[in-house]
């Protein structure tokens, strides 16, 4: 005698091999019952009488649920994913039901003929497909069909944000399809903008494709829309800054589709969508330097150091090499608290790599000679500076302290310790400059050329322009302001600048550095930035109306800024440009007694003779005009800051 729990696991054994679990069971029962109630419901729609045609309904049930069985098990349709279910798991359905038929009739002909009183029609036989179909398929899809009712309902709900996907393509239908899955969100999705027109005025997930993308402006009074989600795949920078320039007048929240998005399928999708970032407004897409096509031929094994490790830039650097194979790398900066949070991180991200962090300043003479004398460094990467712009013009000689003096610290050091390579960070303020920020940069520019000429150490220079969202630059202070409620300060309303990434920063560096291109290297950064725009954009990416929301306040340029940023000085001039990118520039040679007079300007500069540094400034930077003011005004710090490197 078989107990029933014997029975059981027989069972549960036996699902098992079929790859069933308790949902699969589910739908094989349903399947079951699917046809047996289509092949009665066939019988009656086909026969007026049927009741003399059901007599042989009994074996003929059993012979079609087992045709029906054996295909979906065949063709797996009991495994399904009621969230993940699309075009091509009904087309396997309908299969299934075909297969299942031409079972079903070989079985009555062949099989079953002697048995029956009559064979089945052909009415009852195409019926019974049409309806078992039918069946088979809203079992299956109904769940998701309520799920997508479900987010519309939802969606209507108090505090649902009113959404406008734009790309009616692969990603937004991907979105949208994700959405209605997973109603852990409170997105309302209106419909779609796309500059297609062909697909305008179409259904796409059960959503029309209103329009173009500009018509953002009038869809979104229309419609309230609060929140654009930018689902286009790689959308340029260009075309990103003229969305945010369409004069929206409602508060409006950008959310941008990662490229990566794919991956996150599975994770709630609205949480996927990011905001935009600040390299989105870049009037030209990002370079991206490969190292990979063209490897850096730095020693691995050897020792790399990075001075002014703890900024923005140095922390780029340090990360790029670390990632480039480097086996130990030195950090030396000042600012101990950063220094020692970033060597936990690598040492987290990176534990096969010797990573040490020493606290000193670059103008302590003798602590730079120790650290060179005791790491030995192959290479040298210089971003250590006095940049604030304003700060500066009020305190000239820890200009000159850092940015001179404490470069030839370290270049002579690199000299004396037979680094192979030194990269100086240079910005495009050292041209032509105004400020003493500026003229300081372009100064230690020339110390380090001047090392170049008597040195085996390779020493070269790289010209940044404004890096956006390094620490001190105006993005992060727009930002704050933004966040605080306005206003958003700007010194100029023609003021502009060049722009780029702190990766693209580093990556000139770094190919720079050992591409051994030249003494002086610049990114080709096409067109300049109008501040008071990106002020605008940053304001619009924050879901905000600019001069509605948050006011733009025009405050003057301050001592030391320009209106507009030069890469190339007068007596400069580009002599090739490598990998479409970086522009080898020939700089004019550095005065002969150049190492005297810095000793005088640091003389100045210890004594804190504020007239003489600049005096000798002017003698040392031709181009450099120190401009008139009193160095005791105090600046506001309400005032926008100068965009810096």
């Amino acid at each position: 005698m078989i107990r029933s729990d014997e029975t059981s696991f027989d069972l549960l054994r036996f699902a098992r091999r079929l790859g069933a679990g308790p949902r699969s069971l589910m739908l094989i029962l349903g399947d079951s019952v699917v046809a047996v109630v289509a092949l009665w419901t066939a019988f009656h729609l086909r026969f007026d009488e049927p009741g003399q045609h059901l007599a042989d309904l009994p074996l003929l049930a059993i012979a079609l649920v087992a045709a029906r069985l054996t295909t979906s098990l065949y063709l797996r349709i009991h495994r399904w994913s009621f969230k993940f279910s699309g075009l091509r798991d009904g087309v396997r359905v309908l299969t299934a039901g075909l297969f299942g038929t031409v079972g079903f009739v070989a079985l009555s002909y062949f099989f079953l003929r002697n048995q029956l009183s009559e064979l089945p029609a052909r009415g009852v036989v195409v019926l019974e497909l049409s309806l078992s179909v039918t069946g088979m398929a809203a079992i299956r899809f109904a769940p998701r069909l309520w799920w997508m009712y479900r987010a519309d309902i939802l969606g209507r709900r108090k505090g649902a944000v009113r959404t406008l996907i734009a790309g009616a393509g692969a990603s937004g239908e991907m979105l949208l399809r994700d959405l209605h899955r997973n109603d852990d969100h409170n997105l309302k999705i209106i419909g779609f903008v796309d500059d297609e027109r062909l697909t305008w005025g179409h259904i796409v997930g059960g959503k029309p494709v209103l329009g173009g993308l500009g018509d953002l402006p009038r869809l979104v009074r229309r419609y309230r829309v609060a929140q654009v989600v930018l689902a286009i795949p790689r959308l340029p920078a260009s075309r990103v800054r003229s969305l945010l320039r369409l004069g929206l007048t409602r508060r409006v929240r950008f959310k941008v589709l990662p490229v990566s998005y794919g991956r996150l399928r599975e994770r709630d999708p609205a949480a996927a969508l990011q905001d935009l970032v600040t390299e989105d407004l870049l009037v030209r897409d990002e370079l991206i330097f490969d190292h990979g096509d063209t490897p850096m031929s730095f020693d691995t094994d050897g020792v790399q150091m990075v001075a002014g490790a703890a900024g923005s830039i140095g922390r780029e650097v340090c990360a790029q090499l670390l990632d480039q194979g480097c086996r130990c790398l030195v950090m030396v900066d000042i600012n101990e608290n950063e220094l020692y949070m970033l060597k936990r991180r690598f040492e987290r991200v990176f534990p096969d790599t010797t990573v040490i962090a020493e606290v000193a300043c670059i103008r302590d003479k003798p602590r730079v000679q120790a650290l060179f004398s005791r790491y030995r460094p192959h290479d040298l990467f210089h971003a250590a500076a006095r940049k604030h712009v304003p700060l500066m013009e009020t305190s000239p000689a820890e200009a000159v302290k850092t940015n001179v003096v404490g470069t030839l610290h370290l270049a002579r050091a690199a000299d004396a310790e037979g680094v192979q390579r030194f990269v100086f960070m240079s910005t495009d303020k050292a041209v032509r400059a105004t400020s003493i920020m500026g003229a300081t940069k372009r100064l230690g520019e020339q110390v380090v050329r001047h090392m170049d000429a008597i040195s085996p150490t390779r020493f070269s220079v790289v010209r940044f322009g404004n890096v956006l969202d390094s620490a001190g630059s105006v993005v992060p202070v727009f930002r704050d302001q933004i966040a605080a409620g306005g206003p958003v300060t700007v010194t100029h309303p023609e003021a502009q600048r060049y722009f780029m990434t702190i990766r693209e920063a580093v990556g000139l560096v770094l190919r720079a550095a050992y591409g051994d291109y030249g003494d002086l290297c610049v990114l080709e950064m096409g067109e300049p930035v109008l501040i008071v725009e990106l002020a605008r954009q940053m304001i619009t990416m924050a879901g905000l109306v600019p001069d509605v929301d948050i006011e733009i306040l025009f405050t003057g340029l301050r001592p030391g800024e320009k209106l507009f940023e030069e890469l190339v000085a007068d007596g400069e001039h580009v002599e090739s440009v490598r990998d479409r990118k970086i522009r080898v520039v020939a700089a004019t040679p550095p005065p002969e007694d150049l190492l005297g007079l810095v000793k005088e300007l640091n003389d100045a500069a210890r004594r804190d003779d504020q007239v003489e540094v600049r005096r000798l400034l002017e003698d040392l930077v031709p181009d450099y005009s120190a401009p008139v003011h009193d160095p005791l005004v105090r600046l506001s710090d309400e005032d926008s800051p100068a965009v810096v490197m």
